[in-house]
């Protein structure tokens, strides 16, 4: 069994022996990544999520306003 070695990110070549403490510090590294990048992702979702909802508002709005028009006009007309 060999042990495990640390790589360089770029190129995925051994750079040295990884000492436990070695690889302790680059699992937190990565932690601390992909909690920045999930991070990220949610704001993105949730600004979406709420342009989404602004979009059904005005929808509503719209509908509701046609929908009064329509009354109106039909009952002008009789």
């Amino acid at each position: 069994m060999t042990t495990p070695e640390s790589t360089h990110p770029s190129t995925h070549e051994p750079t040295h022996k990884a000492t436990p403490a070695d690889l302790e510090a680059d699992i937190a590294r990565q932690r601390e990544e992909l909690a920045t990048t999930v991070n990220e992702l949610t704001e993105q979702v949730q600004a979406r999520a709420r342009t989404t909802a602004r979009q059904a508002a005005v929808a509503a709005g719209v509908a509701a306003v046609l929908a009064v028009a329509y009354i109106v006009i039909k009952r002008r007309r009789t």
